[in-house]
């Protein structure tokens, strides 16, 4: 299924808010599997933030990954293999096997030098193939304003 017409079916949420948060970095995909880039997107949020459940999963794992903590959130129905979302640094609220649903609280965001000021990374897999996050969000349409003032 086109992740497009797939998104179209799922109730999607931002990890944390609302309001939606301020994107401190946005999705760098690498050139190749091993070249640098920035594999989601870091959103701001202070220590202590809950992270919610952007749409109804399973948790896959939540522990440590790297020193950080980490809960990944494995989307059902969305394919073969299904997407997964990842969330750092948090300290899980979940245990590993845990169903949730959308705006469900399964982690919370803990300090770490990732960006410069308190953030939570979210990132998007299919596989070992990483996605924009963004692509999960839901934003307002764009609309195109005239040149000349008072020419609605």
């Amino acid at each position: 299924m086109h992740l497009t017409m797939l998104l179209m079916t799922l109730t999607l949420l931002w990890p944390v808010g609302p309001p939606p948060p301020e994107i401190l970095r946005g999705w760098e995909p690498p050139p190749g599997p091993y070249a640098a880039g920035h594999r989601g997107v870091d959103l701001a949020a202070p220590p202590g933030t809950p992270v919610l459940a952007p749409a109804a999963g399973t948790v896959t794992f939540a522990g440590p990954v790297g020193g950080r903590g980490a809960v990944t959130l494995t989307l059902p129905g969305t394919g073969a293999p299904p997407l997964r979302t990842t969330f750092t640094p948090v300290t899980p609220l979940v245990p590993q096997g845990t169903q949730v649903s959308p705006g469900t609280r399964i982690a919370e965001v803990t300090e770490n030098p990732h960006c410069p000021r308190t953030c939570l990374h979210w990132g998007l897999l299919r596989g070992d193939t990483y996605l924009n996050p963004l692509s999960l969000t839901t934003r307002p349409a764009s609309r195109l304003l005239p040149l000349t003032p008072g020419t609605f």
